[in-house]
This record gives C-alpha cells, sequence and structure tokens, in this order.
C-alpha cells in the first residue's frame, strides 16, 4: 500500500468497546432486578386463576353429567384418583363420578380425575362440606360450598369459587377473612 499525502492511513474500529458492554449488561441486569417480583406475582395470580378456572369447570361438568346422565354425580377431593378422601383440602387432586348409591364415594371408576397443583398452592373448601353431590335436576342441596385458592404470596389475591344449593356456581375474590383461612391452611 502506498501512503498519498493528505490521506489518513489510521483504520477505524466498527465495534462496541468492553466498558460499552458492561455498561449495558449493568442496565440489562438493573431493568431484570426490578421486573421479576411484578412477574412473579403476575405468574401467581394466573396460576390461582387457572386453578380457579379448572374448578368451574369441573363443577359444571359434574353438573351437566348429573342432569344428562338422570343420575347424582359427586366432586369431591381425592389423593389417589380413585376415592373421595374426605379432607377440606382439593390441591392434593380431586375426582368427579357417579354416586347412585349416596355414599359420597364413586360407584365405579371416575369420570373426570384432576390431579396435583403446584406447591404454594391450597384449595381449601368449606369445613361442613367435603363435597358437592348434584343431583339429575341439577341442584346440590345441602350447605353451599365455598372453595378458597391463595397462594404462599400476599392473601388480598386469593379467590373463591361457590356453589350454592340450587347448583349454580359463581366465582369472586376471597374476602379478607377468607383469605386468612386459606393462608393459615398453607
Amino acid at each position: 500500500m502506498v501512503d498519498r499525502p493528505g490521506s489518513d492511513t489510521r483504520k477505524t474500529q466498527a465495534g462496541i468497546t468492553l466498558i460499552e458492554q458492561i455498561m449495558v449488561l449493568a442496565i440489562v441486569a438493573a431493568l431484570t432486578s426490578m421486573a421479576v417480583p411484578p412477574m412473579h406475582r403476575l405468574l401467581n395470580r394466573s396460576q390461582l386463576q387457572v386453578a380457579q378456572l379448572d374448578f368451574i369447570a369441573a363443577l359444571m361438568h359434574a353438573r351437566e353429567a348429573a342432569v344428562t346422565s338422570g343420575r347424582r354425580t359427586l366432586l369431591c377431593p381425592s389423593r389417589d384418583g380413585r376415592r373421595c378422601s374426605g379432607t377440606m383440602r382439593w390441591d392434593h387432586g380431586w375426582l368427579l363420578a357417579h354416586d347412585r348409591d349416596g355414599d359420597h364415594q364413586p360407584d365405579s371408576t371416575a369420570l373426570y380425575v384432576g390431579h396435583a397443583y403446584k406447591a404454594g398452592l391450597t384449595i381449601l373448601g368449606s369445613v361442613r362440606r367435603r363435597y358437592v353431590r348434584f343431583g339429575p335436576d341439577g341442584s346440590a342441596s345441602g350447605s353451599n360450598l365455598t372453595l378458597l385458592f391463595c397462594s404462599e404470596n400476599p392473601a388480598e389475591q386469593a379467590l373463591s369459587v361457590v356453589v350454592s344449593n340450587a347448583g349454580r356456581v359463581r366465582s369472586s375474590p376471597a374476602s379478607k377473612h377468607q383469605a386468612a383461612i386459606c393462608a393459615a391452611a398453607s
């Protein structure tokens, strides 16, 4: 290469320096650390809503199965997917089955089995109501059943599902008292 008078022979570098790379990494780390707690709360809230919707769908399916088959249909907590456990805790799993003889246990194999939820999610049923049994007319006689959904995060995020004696299913945020009961059971 021949140098010409008045020409610049220095080569320019294209790229970024180590200091610039470190600054970019520091900014990314700061933004990530600010975003993680809200994302964690959002994820927990989403998991509570998914569990709540799962139970609403199961309850509606149980009611529909009772009406269409003309047989009593049972929805209850279950640890093994074959028998009702009789506990207030629904987060270990549950089952849906017909119950012709009224013994609060499935007559045969379950129509549907819901498996355990992730650790840290609590689903707690009413003290006096450890199952729901829908009649052929769609009613769920007995006392109302309230299912509470909460996580190990703040109690104000707790949700509930209520089944009335008429068999209607509704969802709502849990009251502060209900949230405290659910959190204490965690």
